[in-house]
């Protein structure tokens, strides 16, 4: 099973279990965000994080080693057309170096790493309309002379 497979057919489980990535998170014990992550291919999962997905999801050996499986960390390169990841995309272009300048300003010349990273997406009640708060937190890494 390669991982497009393996994404599809545990959307499939969790719809029909009806399972949240909160109460998934919760049952691997990781953050719903990295076994979301994980679920659509983009991480490798631990041996025992791949097994209590499958178990709560009711799925077999063919998925825990396809999410135990390395993955190829690419995307469509094409312009996002659903409308939320499009805005994602429009924040990185608006604001890309924006937060590069902000961030080497305050850190120095490098990278935030989306290796040693976490990410949390949270609901922040507003009277006018209830705000997504998204926290990116990743190590700093210096660019190296030698």
């Amino acid at each position: 099973m390669d991982k497009q497979e393996m994404h599809h057919t545990l959307m499939a489980a969790k719809a029909r279990k009806g399972i949240s990535w909160d109460t998934l998170g919760e049952a691997v014990g990781r953050s719903p965000v990295w076994v979301a992550s994980a679920c659509h291919g983009m991480n490798s999962a631990p041996s025992e994080a791949a097994r209590r997905i499958a178990a709560t999801l009711d799925l077999g050996d063919d998925v825990i080693a396809a999410l135990e499986a390395f993955p190829t960390k690419t995307w469509d390169q094409a312009i996002p057309q659903d409308p939320l990841v499009y805005r994602l995309y429009e924040i990185v272009g608006v604001y890309g170096a924006t937060l590069k300048d902000v961030i080497q300003e305050k850190f120095g010349d490098g990278i935030m790493s989306a290796i040693d990273f976490e990410m949390e997406v949270d609901r922040q009640p507003d009277p006018k309309g209830d705000r997504v708060v998204v926290t990116l937190s990743g190590k700093f890494l210096p660019y190296k002379s030698w």
